[in-house]
């Protein structure tokens, strides 16, 4: 399992833009599978945490218990206005939903009670930050351990 941090040292130049990217727009798209293999997509929030990519949720809600069941996820960026500015940005990985002492240490850094929020760390399995620049599509993937591939078109 890859976190953050491992994916930050690995490719800082495009962990960082893909950051940048999920720091620009608080909403974002998460894809989880649901029990007949069909995708669902949500509306989520994610935050960084000590070297980890986070996602909290209500109790109960349906992307927990697709998570809980299978943990394979997508995350998609806001794209924000027409211009691309600053790139599109996908993750795909597994979630590990935290429990115990690793859950209640975010919940208490939280400056608002969030309650009985559900807390998983999204490990990163693929990155991926589309970008254009002078009428050129650049697609920078990341792996871990074969560092980042620029696709251009």
């Amino acid at each position: 399992m890859t976190t953050w941090q491992q994916f930050s040292a690995e490719a800082p130049v495009l962990a960082a833009a893909i950051r940048a990217r999920l720091e620009a727009n608080k909403h974002h798209v998460l894809a989880t599978l649901r029990t007949d293999g069909a995708p669902r997509v949500s509306g989520t929030e994610v935050e960084m945490f000590e070297g980890l990519l986070v996602l909290g949720s209500m109790p109960g809600a349906r992307k927990v218990l697709d998570l809980r069941r299978d943990p394979r996820y997508a995350l998609h960026s806001n794209p924000g206005d027409a211009t691309m500015s600053g790139g599109d940005a996908k993750i795909s990985g597994r979630a590990r939903e935290l429990l115990g002492a690793e859950k209640s240490k975010i919940i208490d850094a939280y400056p608002n009670d969030p309650g009985d929020a559900e807390i998983f760390e999204l490990a990163v399995e693929e990155a991926v930050l589309t970008t254009v620049e002078e009428d050129k599509l650049h697609v920078d993937l990341w792996r871990p351990g074969a560092g980042v591939t620029r696709f251009t078109r």
